[in-house]
């Protein structure tokens, strides 16, 4: 349950930051049977997917992060187009969002899949 929790708690600072940044949220915890997208934001003609790594620290998030979680997560961006024709023609990017305890969440745009 604390692991949930936590994962909840990061994902809501995530959304707070990109909501700083301008972002509006399309979508938290968009699922699909290929995998599940924490936060879906927009901002202009950029539509962004985000997963959103909540750890002890920043070492432990950074390891977190996935090869095949993130091809996971492009799958999943995909079905979510095809669902909003009105997106079709946006730039696409994919970023990770890294939450440590006690610190400033660390945003990673445009991590490569």
């Amino acid at each position: 349950m604390h692991t949930k929790y936590k994962g909840y708690l990061g994902e809501l600072l995530a959304s707070l930051l990109l909501l700083l940044k301008g972002f509006s949220i399309l979508q938290r915890r968009f699922k699909t049977a290929c995998g599940e997208i924490d936060i879906i934001a927009k901002r202009g003609d950029l539509v962004i997917f985000v997963e959103v790594k909540a750890r002890k620290n920043e070492e432990k998030c950074y390891n977190a992060i996935k090869d095949k979680q993130m091809q996971r997560i492009q799958r999943a961006s995909e079905i979510f187009l095809r669902k909003r024709p009105d997106l079709a023609h946006k730039n696409v990017r994919y970023d990770v969002i890294l939450i440590s305890d006690w610190k400033i969440p660390i945003h990673i745009t445009n991590v490569s899949i």
